[in-house]
């Protein structure tokens, strides 16, 4: 038996159709990676259509006050993610003129 094969087969009979599987949207998947991080995806989902609607654009959610970043994640819980979120969008529109990282190390050196 190959596990990686058997692992990959369930895959494809069983994932779900999530959004952000259906993107190449760099910022949209690397939201859903910090809203999911210690989050089920059920709860996520809500959030992650709100920061889209509400920050289409990693420059938007860059320029949204903290207060208002925080406002929006409330129900989270792990506020340090939110703050990291919003620390490091404001890096990628300064650092990266507002284009997500595209080598391994810069994207790595994010906070968060």
């Amino acid at each position: 038996m190959n596990f990686a094969k058997e692992i990959i087969n369930w895959y494809r009979q069983n994932k779900r159709d999530l959004p952000w599987r259906n993107t190449r949207n760099a910022y949209h998947i690397w939201l859903s990676e910090i809203i999911l991080q210690q989050t089920r995806v059920a709860q996520g989902m809500s959030y992650y259509h709100r920061f889209v609607s509400t920050y289409p654009t990693v420059k938007a959610l860059a320029e949204a006050k903290e207060d208002d970043v925080l406002k929006l994640w409330q129900g989270l819980g792990y506020y340090s993610r939110a703050r990291n979120l919003h620390f490091t969008a404001k890096e990628i529109v300064k650092k990266y003129h507002a284009k997500f990282p595209q080598k391994y190390d810069e994207i790595r050196s994010l906070k968060g």
